[in-house]
């Protein structure tokens, strides 16, 4: 069983940066895909950004495009998300994944991933 601990999280006014850290521990392998969802009060989980356990494929919602960078350190066994430029309607609790399928598959079906973290609070103030 894999653990996920998110970490990172603030308040930032908005245009400020912050960056996430997924660590895992546990059976993680190289072949470990992972993937960052927020979820705001009153809404469903979305989806944000999800990462090939290479490095080399990665999915960014339409909304964080441009604005948050992927990406992983497998040595480490953590996963980042840097958000930059951040507004308001970034708020939302964020919350790691990770599967043994592919980023593609946490990213359509993130419910059938194998581990999620318990989140942490990004704060975007205007």
């Amino acid at each position: 069983q894999v653990q996920l601990v998110e970490s990172g999280g603030g308040l930032v006014q908005a245009g400020g940066s912050l960056r996430l850290s997924c660590a895992a521990s546990g059976r993680t392998l190289s072949s470990y895909a992972m993937g960052w969802f927020r979820q705001a009060p009153g809404k469903e989980r979305e989806f944000v950004a999800t990462i090939s356990w290479s490095g080399n494929i990665k999915f960014y919602a339409d909304s964080v495009k441009g604005r948050f960078t992927i990406n992983r350190d497998n040595a480490k066994n953590t996963v980042y998300l840097q958000m930059n430029s951040l507004k308001p309607e970034d708020t939302a609790v964020y919350y790691c994944a990770g599967t043994h399928r592919t980023a593609s598959d946490l990213r359509i079906a993130p419910e059938k991933s194998n581990d999620w973290g318990r989140g942490t609070q990004v704060t975007g103030s205007s």
